[in-house]
């Protein structure tokens, strides 16, 4: 009859798991579910953005047929009326489900997600979603900032919750509800983190004690590299905690303290994902829907 499909992308994820020889993350739940999994071990980045890259992957076209390599095009006006996956397996009888960040939100994907080519109702967004780059990270001095490195306190976040852990409990409801149904699903979960800011609870900072995190084994920009290979990366030096530290442009070091924040709190932020991904295959289980679907995790461009 036909597997079901649990389509998990991860916005910005490095190799950083366990299950591809990281020895310092605590990535748990990926990795249980790659021993019972085909593990790729070479990745091939379409296009280092959001949203060139996830056209790509859910056309099965390149970057250079979909005409998209920024954020300001929708492909089926500028370069062709491409099916994506998740409308294959629609006009295949299957309920297609949109989860979080799936399409790249906006022009890219018309607005709606592809709703309704791609999706057979309109794609959820966690309601908080919205916040992501608002001042919520406490500071020492008790302010609130909008900083790159952000752990948090949940309990303190508009509507006590954050983007990720609502769309872990949208998705769950949806495999409760489907398990009642007799149609095939293929339901696509996507996750922000760790994608900047790295806002995350606070309590995965404990998995990483700042001693034990190393610096970049090569910081230095290449001799040779021309400057249009280079970005200077003006998003992070917007957030409170980076403008701070006044570098130098284009290319100033920043302090290795603050390089080791940024690692740690990155590695804390792919263990807050690996808890969602963790509630949502056991109740992919508590369903008895396992044996019955098809899992795919992946990210968008690490």
């Amino acid at each position: 009859d036909g597997m079901n499909v649990l389509f998990i992308v991860v916005d910005d994820l490095r190799p950083v798991l366990g299950c591809y020889g990281d020895k310092l993350v605590k990535s748990p739940n990926i990795d249980q579910l790659a021993s019972q999994s085909i593990v790729f071990s070479n990745a091939y980045a379409q296009q280092a953005l959001c949203a060139p890259s996830r056209v790509s992957f859910l056309t099965g076209r390149r970057p250079d047929t979909t005409r998209l390599y920024d954020f300001y095009s929708y492909w089926r006006v500028h370069a062709g009326n491409y099916s994506t996956m998740p409308q294959y397996f629609k006009e295949h009888g299957y309920v297609t489900l949109s989860v979080g960040k799936v399409f790249h939100p906006g022009v890219s994907s018309n607005y709606s997600d592809d709703y309704p080519y791609s999706w057979s109702i309109p794609p959820f967004h966690p309601s908080t979603e919205k916040y992501e780059n608002d001042k919520t990270c406490r500071g020492k001095d008790g302010k609130l900032y909008a900083n790159l490195v952000c752990p948090v306190d949940v309990t303190e976040m508009p509507s006590g919750t954050l983007p990720d852990i609502q769309s872990t409990e949208e998705a769950i409801r949806l495999l409760n509800v489907m398990k009642t149904k007799k149609q095939k699903f293929f339901l696509a979960v996507g996750y922000h983190k760790p994608h900047i800011p790295l806002r995350y609870p606070q309590e995965f900072l404990k998995l990483y004690p700042l001693e034990n995190i190393t610096l970049a084994p090569d910081p230095w920009v290449p001799e040779k590299l021309p400057s249009v290979a280079y970005n200077p990366w003006t998003d992070i030096r917007q957030r409170d905690d980076v403008e701070a530290l006044n570098v130098s442009f284009p290319y100033g070091p920043l302090p290795d303290d603050f390089q080791r924040q940024i690692r740690q709190s990155y590695y804390a932020a792919v263990s807050y994902l690996d808890m969602q991904v963790g509630l949502l295959l056991n109740a992919l289980d508590d369903a008895g829907l396992s044996n019955s679907t098809i899992v795919v995790f992946t990210a968008d461009h690490g």
